[in-house]
């Protein structure tokens, strides 16, 4: 499966669980999730998990976390396989940046998504065929 682009962690988290603490960001998410033929990785899934799950400024009823997972797993989805660790270190290295990133941004690239949504790279640069934007910057 194919995707237009690859929503982080943090945008989805936003989604699920900022409607209080940061309603702006909230709002700006759910849109993405409306608008954007978006993909996920295995990674995501368990990311986004653990944020909503065990941190209490978040914490997410567990029905409530599993109809999100469930719900996400539906999107175009890459496993983390030898393919997708190799080419995070390989983006981790070439634009030193973190592992974890670098592997989002090379599950993106095996997906096609050619717009990487995150507030964590820098906005604008172009990663392998992924470009970063961060979608919660003001105009």
């Amino acid at each position: 499966m194919r995707s237009e682009g690859f929503l982080d962690t943090n945008v989805l988290i936003y989604a699920a669980a900022g409607r209080l603490r940061e309603p702006r960001k909230n709002s700006i998410a759910l849109r993405l999730m409306a608008e954007v033929d978006f993909g996920v990785s295995a990674q995501t899934l368990g990311e986004f998990f653990v944020a909503v799950g065990r941190k209490a400024a978040l914490a997410m009823p567990l029905h409530e976390i599993d109809d999100w997972i469930e719900e996400l797993a539906r999107r175009p989805f890459t496993e983390v396989d030898q393919g997708i660790v190799r080419a995070g270190m390989y983006f981790s290295r070439q634009y030193n940046i973190g592992y974890y990133d670098a592997a989002l941004l090379a599950a993106a690239e095996r997906l096609g998504a050619t717009t990487f949504y995150t507030e964590d790279l820098n906005h604008g640069q172009l990663y392998g065929s992924v470009r970063a934007v961060n979608p919660f910057l003001e105009n």
